[in-house]
């Protein structure tokens, strides 16, 4: 694992905002990360009405396989009538999006959700309604 290799501290990590889990995600998402922080979210989205936001602005890098984590997870909390947000100001993440035809499956914001329930607006081209079922495949670097 590279020094830069994402690990869980869920005491460092993860952390509640208004009734929603802020999970900070950084370094790299690869194939060695994937595993633990697909067991991490499962467990943060096993209850009925999950609201999860996922900060990816710490993340380098992200594989097919941490965006496979990304889209089971957004799948998990749509079966329990939930809301995932990420949050990144990478273009290099919101092109590898684009690539992959994830452009508007997952609902994207610039900066962490507003205090107090405002909900901000996603970035164009981001639909938080719209569904997936495939297997997609992408690397981002920094």
């Amino acid at each position: 694992m590279s020094e830069n290799q994402m690990t869980f501290a869920p005491s460092r990590t993860v952390r509640t905002i208004d009734g929603a889990t802020l999970v900070t995600l950084s370094g790299e998402i690869d194939i060695v990360a994937a595993i633990p922080l697909a067991s991490r979210l499962d467990a943060l989205s096993s209850g009925q009405h999950p609201d999860l936001v996922l900060d990816l602005r710490p993340v380098s890098f992200i594989d097919c396989a941490g965006l496979g984590v990304l889209c089971r997870t957004r799948n998990r909390v749509r079966a329990r009538h939930g809301r995932l947000r990420l949050v990144t100001d990478s273009g290099s993440f919101l092109r590898v999006l684009r690539i992959t035809g994830l452009g508007g499956v997952f609902e994207v914001h610039p900066h962490l959700p507003s205090p107090g329930g405002e909900r901000p607006h996603p970035l164009p081209g981001t639909d938080p309604e719209r569904s997936f079922s495939n297997d997609s495949s992408a690397r981002m670097t920094a």
